[in-house]
C-alpha cells in the first residue's frame, strides 16, 4: 500500500487486526510502527520475525523515503529531519491516535527523534540496539579494531568513507560483517534474507560519508522531552550501538526501562528472537 505525503510516497504495510472480537464488544488493539534502520535498507528484514507482535497490537511496517518501495525524490532530502517528518504525516495519514513506536538500529535514532518532537503522537516507545548521537561511529571502529579481521576493518573503512556506492559493494559488506551483526550468524539464511530486500547505497552514505548528515547527529538535548513510556534494548555484544549508548538513553530519558541481551550483538532479533518479543510484547501490559 501507499500513502502520499508531503513531498513523497511511501510504501507500507499493515499486519494484524485493529478491532478484535472481545465477548459482546469489539476490542481495539494498539498500533505499532515498525521502523526500519540503515539508512539504505527496508522494512522486510522484521518479517517475519516480528510477526508474533501482531497478536497484541496492529503492526504498521514502512520504508522510508528514497528506500525500499517508496519513491525516490531528491537524495538531499534522505535524512533524519525529514524521515521524523514523513513517520509523523504517515500517522495522521492513517487517521491514527498515539501509536505504539519501535525503532531498530537507524530506526530507533527515528524513533527517539519523533517521540521527543511529537511527544503527543507517541504512547509507547521501544528503542532496539540504537544510539543518541554519533559518538557510536567512533567507537565502532575502535571496536572493529580490537574485533575484527582485516577483511571486516577493510570494509567498515569504506562505511565511514561513504565508498559503499553499489549495491553489490553493500552486499558484501553485510557478507563479511554478518559474523559481527549477529552472534548466531547463519550465512546461507542471512543471504536469503537480503535477497528479499532492497539496498540503496546513496542513502547510507548520505549519511555516514564525510560529509554526511550523521556527522552533526545528536538527539541528547531532546530526550528529556520524551513522555512515551520507554523500553530500551541492547545487545550486550553489539560492535556497532554499544550497550554504553543505551546506557546513556536510559539516563536520559525520565522513568526508561533499559534490558540487556546477554547473548545477543547487534541482532537482537536473530540471536534472542523469543526473548526480544517476550520483552516488547510484555512491555504493552504496562500503560500510565
Amino acid at each position: 500500500m501507499y500513502a502520499t505525503v508531503r513531498d513523497t510516497t511511501l510504501y507500507f504495510d499493515v499486519e494484524g487486526m485493529g478491532l478484535v472480537p472481545d465477548g459482546a464488544r469489539m476490542a481495539e488493539r494498539p498500533v505499532g510502527f515498525v521502523i526500519h534502520g540503515g539508512p539504505g535498507g527496508d522494512h522486510s528484514g522484521f518479517k517475519p520475525s516480528f510477526s508474533p507482535l501482531a497478536e497484541r497490537m496492529q503492526l504498521v511496517y514502512f520504508d522510508h523515503r528514497g528506500q525500499g518501495r517508496s519513491a525516490a525524490g531528491d537524495p538531499a532530502k534522505y535524512t533524519l529531519d525529514e524521515n521524523v517528518e514523513d513517520m509523523e504525516a504517515l500517522r495522521r495519514h492513517l487517521g491514527l491516535g498515539p501509536i505504539v513506536s519501535i525503532g531498530t538500529s537507524y530506526g530507533g535514532m527515528v524513533a527517539m527523534a519523533h517521540a521527543a518532537r511529537y511527544p503527543a503522537s507517541v504512547s509507547h516507545l521501544v528503542l532496539i540496539v540504537t544510539a543518541a548521537h554519533n559518538g557510536f561511529m567512533a567507537r565502532s571502529r575502535q571496536i572493529v579494531a580490537e574485533r575484527g579481521d582485516d577483511e571486516q576493518q577493510r570494509v567498515v573503512a569504506m562505511l565511514y568513507r561513504g565508498e559503499l556506492d553499489g549495491v553489490e559493494k553493500l552486499r558484501h559488506y553485510y557478507d563479511v560483517m554478518g559474523p559481527m551483526y549477529s552472534l548466531t550468524h547463519d550465512p546461507v539464511a542471512a543471504a536469503k534474507a537480503r535477497s528479499r530486500g532492497i539496498l540503496t547505497p546513496i542513502a547510507l552514505n548520505r549519511a555516514f560519508a564525510p560529509d554526511g548528515w550523521m556527522q552533526g547527529y545528536d538527539l541528547r538535548p531532546e530526550l528529556r522531552n520524551i513522555t512515551a513510556t520507554t523500553l530500551i534494548l541492547a545487545g550486550r555484544h553489539d560492535w556497532i550501538c554499544p550497550p554504553e549508548f543505551s546506557e546513556e538513553i536510559h539516563r536520559l530519558i525520565p522513568h526508561s526501562d533499559l534490558r540487556i541481551f546477554e547473548a545477543s550483538s547487534h541482532s537482537i532479533r536473530a540471536d534472542e528472537p523469543a526473548a526480544m518479543i517476550d520483552a516488547v510484547a510484555g512491555f504493552l501490559v504496562y500503560r500510565r
